[in-house]
Formats: structure tokens, C-alpha cells, sequence
């Protein structure tokens, strides 16, 4: 899938606030070697760096045109194309942060991935991840319902798999193969000036998968029926604009085992 940088920063501000609230969790001191897995643009890499001006930090995403665009907008940070579901080992280990934001829903197996990301740690190092809730978000429900309608039954030849767990996974899976951990949630409220915004919004992201699988025509025709969806989830405040409520879920980490600590 072709990831396209410049949509993905129209809404550069309310993407980036996920990652600085991981960030003031992190309390890891004087860093040396973090890595930022999935890193996109690099605007969490970006505030990792901020806080940590001294550490040697390296980014890294399988999507070429988000790394081309991470680098020419951070040149003083490091970042390669890779792909974390094949390929993480490759970057080494001995990191003392390892970071993801909003990536690994994207991911498969993540039975796998968590004990992957944790052994690129040192022992003192810390594991800290956020994704979004997918579950129950009236625009995947939105689709879901559209993509089953005889006219678009034989438009899309795969539907988008979203490989997030439940909170109650992510601790089984953070108990079994962390020393320590935290999980929480937190809601974000977006305000949107129209239902279109909130289509801009999930052409980002969510919205990828399905639109290249079709002709421009088709593709325009499939967000129309999309926003006019979205008028019975979503009402409008008193001014006329839009609440989105998109909430994520967050988890940190230290490798070990509990009964090591």
C-alpha cells in the first residue's frame, strides 16, 4: 500500500499529540539509542528528539515515501526503510527505547511482535506503544456496511484486516513477557468543521486500503455514500462543527519477566 505523507499531515497536530502524551510516560534517564518503529513523517521522531537531544535515534517505516519525507524534514535524525513485521531484527538491539506510535495496528501477530520489540531492549530499557481503538468506530462500521452492498461486493477483492487486540490481551501478553507494564486509554476529541473533514481525516489512514482498490470515479462515488453516512453517527454541536471521538489505547513496558524484577 502507498502511503501519501502530505495527506497524512493535514491533520499534523491531533496525529502528533498521541505521541507526546507516550512520551511524558517515558522515564528512561539520559537515553543513548532509541528507536522509533513505524515512525511515518517522523513528527513523534521529531518530539523524541526534542526531549532527548543527545541520544542516537533512528527511525524506521516500510512505507519509502513517509521515510523520504521524515528525512527531509528531520535532517539531523536517522531513518531507514523497513519493514517491522519482517525485518525489525535487522536494526539491532541494545536500545534503551523503543518506540511506536499509532503502527502497529497494521501489523499482524502480535503475539510475536511485543516479545520482538521487547528483546531489541536493554535491561533497563523501556517499551512504550499507543493504538487506536479500530473497535466499534462508526467509520469502519460505515464501511463494513457499504462494502457488503451488491455494488461493491466485487469492488474490493480484500477488505482491510485490523490486527489491534483487547486491553485484556495486552496484558496477558505484557505479563508473560515484561517485568513491568502499564496500560491506559484515552479519548481524544477532534473538532471537525464538517462531515468531509472527517472523511479528509480517515483518507489518512483508515480509508487506504479500500480507495486504491478502486477507479477514481468509483473512489469518489464510495466516499460520497461514506459522508453521507456519517450523518447519522455524528451530530453537530451548536456552532455547526463536529466532535470525532477517536480513542487510543497506550502501554509501556520493561523487558524481564515479573518474577525477574
Amino acid at each position: 500500500m502507498r502511503w501519501d505523507a502530505e495527506q497524512y499531515l493535514k491533520f499534523e497536530a491531533e496525529r502528533t499529540q498521541p505521541s507526546a502524551d507516550l512520551i511524558s510516560r517515558l522515564c528512561v534517564r539520559d537515553p543513548k539509542k532509541i528507536l522509533d518503529v513505524g515512525c511515518g513523517p517522523g513528527n513523534g521522531t521529531r518530539l523524541l528528539k526534542e526531549k532527548y537531544p543527545d541520544a542516537e535515534i533512528l527511525g524506521i517505516d516500510k512505507s519509502p515515501e513517509m521515510i523520504e519525507t521524515a528525512k527531509k524534514n528531520n535532517p539531523d535524525i536517522d531513518f531507514k526503510v523497513t519493514d517491522a513485521e519482517t525485518s525489525l531484527k535487522t536494526v539491532g538491539s541494545g536500545y534503551d527505547i523503543v518506540f511506536s506510535n499509532a503502527v502497529i495496528q497494521w501489523i499482524p501477530d502480535h503475539e510475536k511482535l511485543l516479545p520482538e520489540m521487547l528483546s531489541l531492549l536493554n535491561p533497563s530499557g523501556m517499551l512504550a506503544v499507543q493504538v487506536p481503538i479500530t473497535h466499534g468506530a462508526p467509520v469502519n462500521e460505515i464501511i463494513e456496511k457499504l462494502r457488503r452492498k451488491t455494488e461493491w461486493k466485487e469492488a474490493f477483492s480484500f477488505p482491510r484486516v485490523f490486527y489491534t487486540l483487547k486491553p485484556s490481551r495486552y496484558y496477558d501478553l505484557l505479563a508473560g513477557s515484561a517485568a513491568e507494564y502499564a496500560l491506559w486509554e484515552t479519548a481524544y476529541y477532534h473538532v471537525m468543521d464538517s462531515y468531509e473533514e472527517i472523511l479528509e481525516w480517515y483518507r489518512g489512514t483508515g480509508l487506504r486500503p479500500y480507495l486504491e482498490q478502486l477507479t477514481p470515479e468509483k473512489a469518489e462515488k464510495f466516499e460520497n455514500e461514506i459522508t453521507a453516512e456519517l450523518t447519522h453517527y455524528y451530530s453537530k454541536q451548536e456552532d455547526g462543527r463536529i466532535l470525532l471521538r477517536f480513542p487510543r489505547l497506550f502501554f509501556t513496558a520493561r523487558p524481564g519477566r515479573r518474577n525477574d524484577a
